[in-house]
């Protein structure tokens, strides 16, 4: 119980935009977005940040109010403690039922604390599954836990076989999907970490993961179009191609115009120096 209360609690990511207020954005966006004529939203004025690390939670709350919402099931391979991560606003806020998966037992059990004690998710709780996720294991933890064909959400971000694993998915089909990218590659490098199922990063900031054209590759292989990411570059998000198939609201956009940021400069040259010489494949 210790480990429990030195861990960060809930208090930083409450409060910043609460339900009314989102529901209001829902309808705005709904509405702003009928005389949307191909134009790419900018993402940067709409992030807002309640539990996700750089804006996320604004950014999906957006798609989602254009888009509409599914059968609001979500997927989260690397939640970290479930409460700071890309679904907790919408399992908190939104009605979400969710998966949410991390390879550290301690991170599990301070989500299931707090899913747990929460009025608006105690009855019917995420769940939360400490496991290792890797190509082998991902399609059968999925359909164990009950998820199956169309969702509306999946985020991976495992800091090392992310391309890998989302390659192998094909258990599920989610309507968005946020990716966390390597973003210490140039924009039209196409490279990840070979493949290992046991890969633990001795630096996840740095060797790991895959560039963002590589994932870009993949999500044309799967069926999906890059439609934005966050302000640096790392978490990019993919539109299945069915959806909004004629690109009004939503039109693809390219790995450079996702990476912009000085941010995403200083990391291709600064710090993709510490990681360069490492082993790489092209795809």
């Amino acid at each position: 119980m210790y480990a429990l209360k030195k861990m960060r609690t809930s208090g930083d990511f409450l409060g910043r935009i609460h339900r009314a207020a989102q529901i209001q954005l829902i309808q705005t966006y709904r509405q702003l977005s009928l005389g949307n004529q191909g134009n790419a939203p900018d993402f940067s004025n709409i992030s807002f940040r309640n539990h996700a690390q750089n804006g996320e939670d604004g950014i999906l709350l957006y798609i989602f109010s254009v888009i509409g919402f599914g059968n609001r099931k979500c997927i989260e391979i690397g939640c970290g403690n479930g409460v700071e991560c890309n679904t907790a606003n919408l399992l908190l806020n939104h009605g979400f039922e969710g998966l949410l998966v991390d390879g550290d037992a301690l991170n599990i059990r301070y989500g299931k604390a707090f899913y747990g004690r929460n009025k608006d998710t105690h009855t019917w709780q995420p769940r939360l599954i400490h496991a290792l996720v890797n190509a082998e294991n991902v399609n059968d933890l999925m359909r164990q836990h009950g998820f199956e064909g169309e969702i509306d959400l999946l985020s991976i971000d495992i800091d090392g076989m992310d391309y890998w694993v989302w390659k192998a998915i094909d258990s599920v089909s989610p309507r968005v999907v946020v990716l966390e990218c390597n973003n210490l590659w140039e924009s039209d490098i196409a490279k990840t970490i070979p493949y290992k199922p046991d890969f633990i990063s001795d630096a996840p900031e740095y060797y790991a993961g895959a560039s963002l054209a590589a994932m870009n590759t993949l999500a044309r292989e799967k069926g999906y179009r890059l439609i934005g990411a966050n302000k640096y570059g790392f978490n990019a998000f993919f539109l299945r191609n069915d959806i909004d198939a004629v690109q009004q609201f939503f039109p693809e956009v390219s790995p450079t115009d996702c990476q912009q940021h000085s941010y995403c400069k200083y990391a291709q040259t600064i710090k993709k120096e510490k990681i360069i010489d490492r082993d790489w494949v092209d795809v």
